[in-house]
């Protein structure tokens, strides 16, 4: 779809036209935007061009599949139906992931966008599990700094399935020298800290930062440390749940770009003392 440029006063302007009138013209997953014509300045413009071109989003095919997928969670079935996985869930996503690598390169360029990287299998790993289904029910990519591994550090993530769409970031699964440096950089930093998780912007957002913690403060921490609250937890994630239609609806992919602009400052915290050699970590402990 055909956009105009704009300049006024030293100050390029990217012109969306108006949404075309025939609405069954319009491919339901790369619709255009549907708002008035009017002009975005500075970095917004990369994000109104990426949603004149093309929304990328999943479908309601998307949600069927998954669906079905719970219901009928075997080889065989999903073998019958490889073709509608490959072209409602796996292609949608890696378009997804494909438009991200680009946004990223504005406001996140620490983190890996890539469908090698990125995108999860949809396979179980039922090895140590009781549950022996040997498919996940929901489709999921998530986003590492560029110089840690997959799961080494703090991550940006979504997933969908058939119940929610989850956006969310951080570190799930510390090791215990991990841990240790990210309570010890919230405690040194603990003012910086709050300014991101406890900002209006970032509680409207997000859920509060909760999951499994300590009764007794960590060893090497003051019970009256000041971030004592955040450091009795064993894992620190931020993230919001939406119904699963989100994923299907027109503003989709830039309501989940905000969102991971929101996490970024989230994420690059709690990255920073991961990203320094393991040597520093130690002299500080």
């Amino acid at each position: 779809m055909d956009c105009r440029i704009a300049t006024h006063n030293g100050v390029t302007d990217l012109i969306a036209p108006p949404p075309p009138s025939n609405r069954d013209t319009v491919n339901s997953a790369t619709a255009p935007l549907s708002r008035p014509t009017h002009a975005i300045r500075g970095a917004d413009q990369a994000l109104l061009y990426s949603e004149i071109v093309a929304v990328p989003r999943f479908t309601d095919e998307t949600l069927t599949f998954l669906r079905a997928l719970k219901r009928h969670n075997d080889r065989d079935w999903f073998n019958e139906h490889r073709a509608d996985y490959d072209t409602n869930v796996k292609d949608r996503m890696v378009e997804i992931i494909g438009r991200l690598a680009e946004d990223f390169a504005r406001f996140a360029p620490d983190q890996v966008a890539s469908p090698r990287v990125s995108l999860y299998r949809i396979h179980r790993d039922t090895r140590f599990s009781a549950d022996k289904s040997p498919y996940k029910t929901h489709v999921a990519a998530v986003f590492p700094h560029r110089t840690l591994t997959k799961h080494g550090g703090a991550g940006l993530y979504f997933h969908v399935s058939p119940d929610e769409v989850f956006v969310g970031a951080g570190i799930y699964a510390p090791d215990p020298r991990q841990l240790y440096a990210l309570r010890r950089h919230v405690s040194t930093n603990f003012r910086r800290f709050r300014t991101i998780v406890e900002s209006p912007t970032f509680r409207k957002a997000f859920d509060p930062l909760d999951g499994d913690r300590l009764k007794r403060p960590p060893k090497g921490f003051d019970a009256d440390d000041p971030a004592i609250e955040y450091l009795k937890l064993k894992r620190l994630t931020a993230g919001t749940g939406k119904p699963s239609t989100f994923a299907t609806g027109s503003r989709f992919y830039t309501s989940l770009v905000r969102l991971f602009e929101h996490l970024t400052p989230f994420v690059g915290f709690l990255n920073e003392p991961l990203v320094r050699p393991a040597k520093d970590i130690l002299e500080a402990k």
